[in-house]
């Protein structure tokens, strides 16, 4: 499971250091892809099957679903640790997602989210909590 907010950089070659509490739960491969509200997701390999089953579940008549899959799967990519504990983030992804240099990796229980500095900011934001814990309890989470 992962949790805990990292703050990081991302170095001129595009390689970024991933947490080692992170890296326990990765271990050797593991897929980097697109995420919602602009930021990556960071699948290990088990969590990115699970995922890509209930994608490829979903019906090909469904222009919705196909889109769906296709902004999750055309973008992926399978990334290892080098030595140093780092990843190499392609280009494309570090465009689509704003990173530059400062970031912050945030355990999300069962894949991490890497999100440019700037973004986690301001999407992240404890303002509207409690109107969003009420919503919560409409799907079925009660605290």
């Amino acid at each position: 499971m992962f949790m805990g907010e990292y703050n990081h950089t991302v170095d001129a070659k595009g390689r970024l250091i991933i947490p080692s509490r992170f890296r326990e739960e990765l271990k050797n491969e593991f897929i980097v892809t697109k995420g919602l509200d602009g930021c990556l997701f960071v699948f290990p390999g088990n969590e990115w099957q699970i995922f890509e089953e209930k994608l490829k579940a979903l019906p090909l008549t469904n222009k919705n679903a196909r889109q769906f899959s296709r902004f999750f799967v055309a973008g992926a990519t399978p990334c290892e640790l080098d030595r140093q504990g780092r990843i190499l983030l392609p280009l494309p992804l570090r465009e689509f997602a704003g990173l530059e240099k400062d970031v912050v990796l945030a355990g999300m229980l069962n894949r991490i989210e890497i999100w440019s500095k700037t973004k986690w900011m301001e999407n992240n934001s404890c303002d509207n909590m409690d109107d969003i814990a009420e919503q919560m309890s409409d799907l079925g989470l009660c605290i």
